[in-house]
């Protein structure tokens, strides 16, 4: 790997290991086994690479939202069955994905002090609701509308943070993917009584 990766990488064990805040430059030199300039060279900045760290571990976490395992979902796309199927593939990934999940939410606490690294955030989460649509609908994220992206992916994205709240919070009592379904099942039979 070349300084760049190297940096990467090892700015995600230190965000794993320390948390964002408690990270520093020369935390992720030494982890890296690089040099204090090389991160102003390929990012511009140390929380530029942190946040780009984060999102790489985000995406990681992403790809193993299949609940297929094998990259084949075995629901029809647009079902409750695929709705259900999805949320479990998710909460599948909470026990091996929870410090990444608990960085997520230092980072949202921390936004106030962090002007920069909100910014780059902000941009990262248009590209996390893109990436949930097609879980639901089968559509490949390249064929997908600004209107597709804008309204159902944030919809995902709410439900999503909701639900890793609980899960991080007190797994036991979390929302299983069955009740979660079972929930808009009712909400929408009750729309369809309107």
């Amino acid at each position: 790997m070349g300084h760049r990766e190297d940096l990467l990488e090892g700015a995600k064990r230190c965000l794993l290991e320390k948390g964002f805040l408690r990270t520093t430059a020369r935390d992720i030199v030494k982890e890296s086994g690089t040099n204090l300039a090389s991160i102003g060279y390929h990012y511009g900045s140390k929380d530029a690479l942190l946040v780009q760290a984060y999102v790489s571990l985000i995406e990681g976490v992403g790809e193993r939202f299949d609940p297929g395992l094998d990259g084949e979902m075995t629901q029809p796309p647009g079902s409750l069955e695929r709705f259900q199927e999805v949320w479990a593939g998710i909460i599948r990934t909470v026990p091996e994905s929870r410090a990444i999940w608990l960085l997520s939410f230092e980072l949202m606490f921390q936004n106030d002090r962090l002007e920069e690294v909100r910014k780059l955030l902000a941009e990262a989460q248009r590209e996390g609701r893109a990436g949930l649509v097609p879980l639901f609908n089968g559509v490949p994220e390249s064929d997908l509308d600004e209107e597709t992206v804008d309204s159902e992916g944030r919809l995902y994205q709410t439900l999503l943070n909701g639900l890793m709240v609980q899960w991080l919070f007190d797994p036991g009592t979390a929302t299983t993917a069955e009740q979660l379904t079972e929930g808009l099942r009712r909400v929408i039979r009750e729309a369809a009584r309107g």
